[in-house]
């Protein structure tokens, strides 16, 4: 049957167009009921005929049938293995696609889940089941009668097969209509309270989203959030602003909203004025009179308070008045969109043992507090968990949510790196059969025609030089002398692209992932380990395919000509940094690998120095190694990593391909090139680290790149070496994120990398670990004529949501994996106490953010005087904090005790104190060494994972 629907739409231009679309509807789509016997057999059955859990609410067997309330807010019940044989209707999944992406794909997955037996029916193509809007009747309840209709069908043409249809809705005027109508119709947790041998589920249950006061409610904490209306009139008459908020690490009474009408972030302060926000909401936020313009506080606040009474008037303790530090300052007046996720923690041990309600802390220090209510505190008081918020009621201190999952018990590594991925959002279950099924079967070889189509370069001496222990090998180097006096220098970089396909499953799960994830004891692969470590690792004495750039050069590092070509290489050695700095240091070796590694290295240094010349910056950052135990995984060993000259000889050669790659595609696809580049910081950004030098004597100048980069290398104090990495490692804090984008999204002035100093820059040299580097490939394949281009490739909008994408699995990957430092850092120190020099990186009001040396561990002394009597003195524009007589500013030596916090399980974490300068009521005892049953001397060998 073909039925005509008509609406009207509102075009960009504002004009109002009618729009008529044919609708096909049909007799023959299947109820998806292994029982029915009337349906005809177009697509398979879903629902069983024997229900896996019983419920009082039916007499026999029976079906679910959910609303789009239930599906939206209620998802964590849905995912459970118990709640099986449910019908979604066509109409719920739009209704849900439109207003919750996240929820879609897990209602999607469930749905491809063939256990769970979820049931997708065509309501709106159903002859039975389609309904027309009425006049005046509104979308939502078009949909909800759609709902009931569709129930009522089922229950009708199920019935002589003496199955049960049960409504689930939260939704109470569809629920009441439903019962009306005949319908069996329940709530949720009505629903779950019916369940036999199933009572975990009402810890599953969402609270509803709703921030209104109710009658039974206590007294108002919060204001009334604005509405969406009245915060774009708002944003219109420029009375508010947009921005995402961001929550402080340091004092949870503090927050930023960046606004693209101020240069720096707005400051909201006090629990009154962030009303509800939490951290990455987008909200709207009014901003107070210049008079009233505060800087940060400079203090570190944990939120330690368990009264629901606590006065939400106050404030940080201290805020700056300096003019450098003041920032636009504001309060939360409504909030845009809500970017809730589920959060991983700790239950707090409740005094009441009978208690269903708890208090769940996160380990994110950036989230609120969460309320919860469930009946398996006494097991899961010991466990890691995940929470989800479900609303924030503004007669609540926090946000009300409920327990999803227990993840296991706290501790064990295990658990804790299980934590670590799920709070980063880092993909890291197997790679499914899908993508398995992509993979070339072993044993496999290059095929002949691959020598026709590629240049074969087995017959250069080229080696690649890595990390101990590396095995996803992305790139390997050549250098030889040339007759006319000059040589030739190429950089061979694994051909992933010949493996995964554009629009495969493959390609689809390494897009999703991004990137390799580098922890501390495995990797997780963006592909599988059949092509990261093995078809595409190039591995020595193998031939391999590659895509290489060969370029002529002049001994002093100009270039006269250049190539790009797919390749066929075989890899002399796979050496070490370590082992190629032996060759290259013993000049007795004059075998063509270690005269080549010289000429790389003396080439390396030549271009190094152009970069600086240029402008390029040389940065630090804190590194450690660990020495893990092959059989325990446990680290054993830690050490700050030490670079060596083939380090730099490597990165160089990387970043030279990267530049070349970088123009050649710019060039050949202007409008969908995938560059990276790096903004230009806000010349406030160095505020911190431009006074904190000058107390030390020391002019930074920042005006450009080229000016900061020589300041740092004019920065030197005689006899303190350590004073110049400080101020890079500082200058590193000062910087904006390099980011990944599409070349025809921004203007060409805004490709420019601040930190390499280069109008264009690209990531070539690691496709296997970083997907971005696929894409530049295929492009650059296409570029030569050794591949296809396709449609999405050359669109720049999608080409800009990938990389967002990208951009956002790279910043998780490098939060992931210095939390993973952290962890077996703590793990390290365990059972152990020790005093080591350090330096002091920041000044905080009542506080120090320490660096040490020795292990590249960065920790926050809280300066706390036990008997009250001290006098604290903060001077924020002098980078400095008197405690008492004792003087302490940014990059003074200090002498810390480094041990791990053991007092209760759930806040086991490591802990520095002062012990020089010697503070009364603040410094402890110093104690050069304790060690525990464990002991602390082993020496097995190390195995590490690539950084």
């Amino acid at each position: 049957m073909l039925k005509a629907k008509t609406f009207v739409k509102k075009t960009k231009r504002g004009n109002v167009v009618k729009i008529v679309r044919e609708h096909y509807l049909r007799d023959d789509l299947s109820c998806g009921s292994l029982l029915c016997t009337v349906c005809p057999n177009l697509s398979p059955a879903k629902l069983s005929d024997s229900q896996s859990v019983a419920s009082t609410l039916s007499s026999g067997s029976h079906y679910l049938l959910i609303d789009t309330n239930i599906a939206l807010h209620q998802i964590d019940f849905l995912e459970d293995r118990n709640i099986t044989d449910v019908i979604v209707l066509q109409t719920v999944l739009q209704e849900v696609r439109h207003l919750n992406e996240a929820v879609y794909k897990r209602i999607r997955t469930i749905i491809e889940n063939k256990d769970k037996r979820f049931f997708v029916f065509c309501n709106e193509h159903h002859r039975a089941t389609y309904i027309d809007r009425e006049p005046h009747e509104s979308v939502n309840d078009r949909n909800d009668r759609a709902i009931r209709v569709a129930t009522a069908w089922y229950e009708k043409h199920l019935k002589e097969f003496n199955i049960d249809i049960i409504m689930l809705s939260n939704d109470i005027d569809n629920k009441d209509k439903a019962v009306k109508s005949g319908l069996k119709s329940y709530q949720v947790l009505d629903y779950v309270k019916s369940l036999k041998s199933c009572e975990y589920l009402v810890d599953h249950l969402s609270h509803g989203l709703s921030d209104k006061v109710t009658p039974g409610d206590k007294k108002v904490m919060f204001d009334e959030h604005l509405s969406l209306y009245d915060i774009k009139m708002g944003i219109k008459s420029s009375r508010f602003h947009q921005g995402k908020f961001e929550a402080s690490r340091e004092n949870y009474l503090e927050g930023y909203v960046s606004c693209s009408a101020f240069d720096k972030q707005v400051l909201i302060r006090g629990l009154k004025n962030l009303n509800r926000a939490v951290h990455e909401d987008v909200v709207a936020i009014q901003i107070f009179p210049k008079n009233q313009w505060v800087g940060a506080s400079g203090t570190v606040q944990v939120d330690e308070h368990m009264d629901e009474e606590e006065d939400l008037n106050t404030m940080p303790e201290g805020s700056s008045q300096n003019s450098i530090f003041v920032r636009p300052t504001g309060r939360v007046v409504g909030i845009i969109k809500r970017n809730w996720r589920n959060y991983c923690g700790v239950l707090l041990p409740s005094g009441n043992k009978e208690s269903i309600r708890h208090i769940f802390i996160p380990s994110e220090k950036r989230i609120p507090r969460i309320r919860i209510e469930t009946r398996q505190a006494d097991i899961l008081m010991s466990h890691r968990i995940i929470v989800s918020i479900d609303c924030w009621p503004r007669s609540s201190r926090y946000p009300l949510g409920h327990f999803v999952r227990d993840i296991g018990p706290m501790g064990e590594r295990e658990t804790e790196e299980e934590v670590l991925l799920l709070e980063h959002d880092i993909p890291h279950l197997p790679f499914s059969q899908a993508v398995n099924d992509c993979l070339p079967k072993l044993p496999w070889s290059i095929a002949d025609y691959e020598f026709v189509l590629r240049e074969d370069l087995r017959n250069l001496v080229v080696c690649s030089v890595d990390p101990p222990g590396c095995t996803d090998i992305d790139d390997a180097l050549h250098f030889r002398h040339l007759a006319n006096g000059n040589c030739e220098v190429g950089v061979h970089i694994a051909d992933l692209s010949y493996f995964v396909r554009p629009g495969t499953a493959l390609d689809l799960e390494a897009q999703k992932r991004g990137t390799s994830v580098y922890l501390c004891d495995k990797r997780i692969d963006m592909v599988p380990a059949t092509l990261s470590s093995n078809l595409c690792s190039l591995r020595s004495n193998e031939d391999r395919l590659a895509f290489s750039g060969v370029w002529e050069m002049t001994m002093d590092g100009d270039i006269v000509s250049r190539k790009f070509c797919k390749t066929v290489i075989r890899s002399v050695a796979s050496l070490t940094y370590a082992e190629a700095q032996i060759l290259i240091d013993d000049a007795s070796r004059t075998d063509p690998l270690s005269v080549g590694l010289r000429g790389l290295n003396a080439l390396a240094k030549k271009l190094k120095q152009r970069r600086i010349d240029a402008g390029a910056l040389t940065l630090a950052s804190a590194e450690v190694r660990f020495h893990i135990d092959s059989e325990t995984h446990d680290p054993i060993g830690i050490e700050a990593k030490e670079l060596k000259e083939t380090n730099s000889m490597v990165e160089e050669f990387m970043l030279l391909a990267n530049c070349e790659v970088a123009r050649h595609i710019r060039k050949e696809f202007p409008q969908c090139a995938v560059l990276r580049r790096h903004p230009t910081p806000a010349l406030s950004s160095f505020d911190l680290l431009v006074n904190a030098a000058a107390v030390k004597g020391v002019e930074i100048r920042c005006g450009t790149g080229k000016d900061l980069a020589r300041s740092l290398e004019n920065a030197v104090i005689p006899g303190d070496p350590f004073f110049n990495i400080l101020l890079r490692i500082v200058s590193t804090r000062c910087m904006t994120q390099a980011v990944y984008f599409c070349s025809g999204m921004l203007p060409e002035e805004e490709y420019f990398h601040y930190g390499l100093a280069v109008p264009l820059y690209t990531h070539f040299t690691s496709p296997i670990r970083r997907y971005p580097d696929l894409l530049v490939h295929r492009l650059l394949a296409a570029s030569v004529g050794q591949d296809k281009t396709y449609t999405q490739l050359l669109d720049r909008n999608v080409v800009h949501e990938w990389c967002q994408n990208m951009n956002y699995r790279h910043h998780q990957a490098q939060l992931v994996q210095r939390s993973s430092i952290a962890l077996h850092t703590q793990l390290y120190f365990k059972d152990k106490c020790l005093d080591e020099d350090a330096y002091i990186l920041f000044v905080r009001r009542n506080a120090i953010v320490v660096l040490v040396r020795r292990y590249g561990l960065e920790s926050t002394i809280f300066l706390k005087d036990i008997e009250g009597s001290t006098k604290f003195v903060y001077e924020e524009e002098k980078c400095k904090l008197t405690v008492g007589n004792v003087v302490m500013q940014m990059f003074d030596r200090v002498v810390v005790q480094i041990s791990v916090e053991d007092c209760s399980i759930q806040h086991r974490k490591l802990k520095m104190r002062l012990v020089q300068p010697h503070i009364p009521g603040i410094s402890v005892e110093p104690v050069f060494m304790t060690v525990g049953s464990s002991g602390d001397s082993f020496h097995p060998k190390p195995e590490t994972i690539k950084p």
